[in-house]
């Protein structure tokens, strides 16, 4: 056995159909009385209802990649009404809110997540400033508490669920080849894909298979694990960089990205793409993603998705800057090869050399 460390995040997870009726008793558990709930319209009167007359404000205007300007009038909100939380209910870019929030007040936060995105089990926050996207990692940026109600992913549409799912495998997926992996955080990724795998396209067949959306949640819940335990490589700096620069959807980025990377980092990492290949029901790991992702009719190409092919030799420049670590070596031509394929919506290729 190959030496490993794993630490356990402390995050309390409720998983199951109608949790959101818990959240009084959790917010009784965490102490808090006056909360500031970040949620869009669809799930306010319900989050409301469930905090049993605790929420002091709503903020509706949580925007994607997090852009600092944003957080600092979720703030100036936060202090007028004197909350000691926030409650966070949504997709990635109200628990991205929430947590850039906690970064700057300690406070606790619930994360109420509606999509299946995972970033709420993970002690990162990404967030933008001046076209640009950071990362930053610590214990306050955790949430305390994750309800996990499937009841809430009835209503996102298939497509979005598509998108969201692959994007949480793409944490699974680093995760089998990550810097700091280990035997933990890889059953759980291997199992996290599994999961996400047999569900998306019974979601897509059928929107209400409460079965599917429960496959989905719990496999993103584990792909969101594995991605707080061990960090993150190549894909999600190109996944940073062209959503801070060029405001690209989160999701459909991570998307159409990710066959892409695996399919260059292979070579490096064969027990990796074993695994994912495994989990898949597949022989090849990338090609079986890239399968998934267009018979599930998701956005394959960067063009679609409003990139400008004059940015490729931008994101590779920016690619190099502050590079992660990753199993492949790469370099500024070897990325403008990976991401000219994405743009151009072509199938991943192993692009040696």
């Amino acid at each position: 056995m190959t030496p490993f460390v794993y630490t356990g995040l402390p995050t309390r997870v409720v998983f199951g159909s109608g949790t959101m009726a818990q959240l009084g008793a959790e917010l009784d558990r965490l102490g808090c009385r006056r909360a500031l709930l970040l949620a869009g319209r669809r799930h306010r009167a319900a989050a409301e209802a469930a905090a049993d007359g605790r929420v002091g404000g709503v903020f509706e205007d949580a925007a994607m990649h997090t852009p600092v300007e944003v957080t600092e009038r979720a703030l100036s909100m936060l202090r007028a009404i004197g909350a000691d939380c926030t409650i966070a209910v949504g997709g990635g870019s109200a628990v991205g809110l929430g947590k850039a929030i906690a970064l700057r007040t300690d406070l606790p936060q619930i994360a109420v997540p509606t999509t299946y995105a995972g970033s709420e089990m993970t002690p990162i926050l990404g967030q933008t400033e001046n076209g640009r996207k950071t990362t930053q990692r610590g214990a306050k940026i955790l949430p305390e508490t994750v309800i996990y109600d499937v009841d809430l992913t009835l209503s996102l549409p298939p497509a979005l669920s598509v998108t969201s799912g692959i994007n949480a495998m793409a944490h699974a997926v680093e995760a089998l080849y990550a810097q700091a992996r280990n035997p933990v955080t890889s059953l759980m990724a291997e199992e996290g894909i599994r999961a996400l795998g047999r569900a998306l396209p019974r979601i897509v067949a059928d929107p209400a298979d409460v079965g599917a959306r429960s496959d989905a949640l719990y496999g993103a819940w584990l792909c969101g694990i594995c991605l707080g335990a061990v960090g993150m490589a190549l894909h999600h700096k190109l996944c940073h960089v062209l959503g801070g620069s060029f405001g690209l959807p989160h999701a459909e980025t991570h998307s159409a990205i990710l066959p892409h990377v695996l399919a260059y980092n292979a070579p490096a990492a064969p027990d990796a793409a074993a695994r994912i290949a495994a989990a898949l029901g597949k022989t090849d790991a990338a090609h079986g993603l890239y399968d998934l992702a267009v018979g599930l009719g998701a956005p394959c190409a960067l063009k679609d998705l409003g990139m400008p092919e004059s940015g490729i030799d931008e994101v590779a420049l920016l690619s190099m800057k502050e590079s992660y670590w990753n199993p492949r070596p790469f370099d500024e031509e070897a990325i403008r090869k990976l991401v000219g394929r994405v743009w151009a919506g072509l199938p991943p290729d192993r692009l040696e050399g």
